[in-house]
């Protein structure tokens, strides 16, 4: 079965809780959170705090893909 994980990298920063309401009002069971260093990906999306702030305000799966080069320091 397909598994449906809408991405928080495409969403509104500034409205960042509205659209984890909106997203835990939707069948999807899953969330995808991109995290890239600007090292191992020329682009940087965001860190821990926000990862922690949106899983604390959802009870889905929340999957995170690491592009990073010292997945340690995180």
């Amino acid at each position: 079965m397909p598994i449906i994980a809408p991405s928080f990298l495409a969403s509104d920063f500034l409205r960042l809780g509205e659209e984890v309401a909106m997203v835990n009002k939707s069948e999807a069971e899953w969330l995808h959170l991109d995290v890239m260093d600007g090292r191992f990906v020329p682009n940087i999306s965001f860190g821990m705090d926000i990862i922690k702030a949106i899983s604390s305000q959802t009870s889905k799966i929340c999957d995170v893909h690491l592009m990073i080069e010292e997945p340690g320091n995180y």
